[in-house]
């Protein structure tokens, strides 16, 4: 099946949903969509009323957006087992408890500090407390299992390390995190090509910067 991602490495969403298809072994076309760019948004908004990247469409025209939607349907649809997104009731429970805080909590407070400093001011005390109980929840879930949701890789694992890999927006001190720092390396573990990804990641996010908020030593 021919499947098109509307994608910017630059967006943890988009490396989300990039990783998991590595880890599914599907071949996505992505087109590149800068949704800073006016002819972008319009061809994005031919598909995707809320234009917003990423944006998946399969060759028979079915279209999703929402990065955890993506993530879900293609497991459900195109994966060999159910590992990524276990269909026992009480692990995937875990899993979509863990979907849920990356979504309201961790990723959410990553964001609205890297917003801060795009604006260019500096993170309230509030905000940075926030981050902090969200960080601290992290290292209690990495410690307690070996992966963040069950014994193995799920997709909470991708979606997690792509909230901490934003981290480097601004220059986060994860020293405070020793289970963070573990479980990383275990996660990017199961992707071969994982450094390659990372590499490419941090020279799109470098340009992004230059061009964007140079103010922001990334």
């Amino acid at each position: 099946a021919k499947m098109e991602l509307y994608s910017d490495i630059v967006s943890p969403p988009c490396q989300n949903v990039l990783l998991v298809a590595k880890k599914l072994g599907i071949a996505l076309n992505t087109k590149k969509t800068n949704i800073m760019d006016a002819a972008d948004v319009a061809e994005l908004t031919k598909v995707n009323p809320q234009h917003l990247i990423p944006t998946f469409v399969e060759d028979d025209g079915h279209v999703i957006w929402e990065s955890y939607a993506i993530a879900i349907y293609l497991v459900e649809k195109y994966g060999q087992d159910d590992a990524l997104y276990p269909k026992d009731p009480k692990v995937r429970s875990i899993v979509n408890q863990r979907l849920f805080f990356d979504i309201g909590t961790l990723y959410k407070n990553i964001l609205a500090n890297i917003d801060v400093l795009i604006e260019k001011q500096q993170p309230s005390a509030e905000l940075r407390g926030k981050l902090e109980q969200a960080l601290d929840l992290t290292e209690k879930f990495v410690t307690e299992c070996r992966f963040v949701a069950a014994d193995h890789l799920t997709l909470a694992d991708i979606f997690m390390l792509g909230s901490i890999t934003a981290l480097e927006w601004f220059r986060y001190d994860l020293e405070r995190y020793p289970g963070i720092r573990g479980w990383v390396e275990r996660v990017t573990a199961q992707f071969p090509d994982y450094s390659d990804f990372h590499k490419e990641i941090r020279e799109a996010t470098k340009q992004y910067v230059a061009t964007h908020c140079p103010h922001l030593e990334y």
